[in-house]
């Protein structure tokens, strides 16, 4: 039996765990053939694997995102192995915390690259085929979903420049939703409060940030990966005349 993305093709960022490997099986449940972009190739062969174990489609990209011409590599080997591209989720992300004060401006380099300039390049490199997939079908609609934060919505002290970048995608988000929005290429933020992935681990080299990480997780039941998985099936679900451009998804007891 034919399910909602029966026929259609999605490419998932960061798909090597958390949040991205929730949602690559999520849409491959859901009848997608799903490409897996990420840098660590041992860990989405052994996604790909459980993937079409299940009965679904996966395709293994080696790719860093930072890097342009991997980024719009991955994109094209993507639409010349499935021969399309409906499905677009710009889901790597990169948390380093911390005063800005004596910050280490190698870690703002390297967040920007991650949370900016890989989404930017993979959107370039995807919009040519979204924009066809809409018109040609088989759903005559395409999907982007941008997973941005509870942190593109409210600034704290030491997530400053954490705080520039997913700001910046929430605004990006919402220009190119306006752009496109007519050719039925539906652009969507997904902004997730506490969940449990690996993202809190690359501030281990700091303790005291570290320690204020810990404490928040052991005071709050955090979401899963499949919770915000949940979240881009439905986004990327409805009926073509129909387009969440935010879904803002917080633990219950998250102030």
């Amino acid at each position: 039996m034919a399910t909602k993305l029966t026929g259609t093709v999605a490419l998932v960022t960061g798909a090597s765990s958390g949040i991205g490997a929730a949602t690559a099986h999520r849409l491959a449940e859901d009848g997608a053939s799903v490409a897996l972009v990420a840098r660590r190739k041992d860990r989405l062969t052994d996604l790909a694997a459980e993937i079409e174990k299940t009965g679904g489609t996966a395709l293994v990209v080696e790719a860093d995102i930072t890097d342009r011409a991997q980024a719009e590599a991955a994109v094209q080997r993507t639409v010349e192995h499935f021969g399309r591209l409906d499905t677009l989720v710009n889901n790597a992300g990169l948390m380093l915390l911390g005063p800005v004060v004596g910050a280490d401006a190698d870690e703002w380099e390297r967040m920007i690259a991650v949370n900016v300039q890989g989404l930017l390049y993979t959107t370039r490199a995807a919009l040519p085929h979204l924009l066809k997939a809409a018109e040609d079908g088989p759903r005559r609609v395409a999907d982007i979903v941008n997973i941005s934060s509870i942190a593109g919505r409210v600034a704290w002290n030491g997530y400053g420049v954490y705080n520039l970048t997913k700001f910046g995608v929430n605004g990006f988000t919402e220009s190119l939703r306006q752009e496109v929005t007519r050719r039925h290429v539906r652009v969507g933020v997904l902004e997730p409060g506490g969940v449990d992935t690996e993202l809190g681990s690359h501030n281990d080299h700091k303790p005291e940030v570290r320690e204020a990480i810990g404490t928040f997780y052991e005071q709050t039941e955090v979401l899963a990966p499949d919770d915000i998985a949940d979240g881009v099936a439905y986004m990327v679900t409805r009926p073509r005349h129909a387009s969440v451009g935010e879904l803002w998804i917080m633990p219950t007891d998250q102030a």
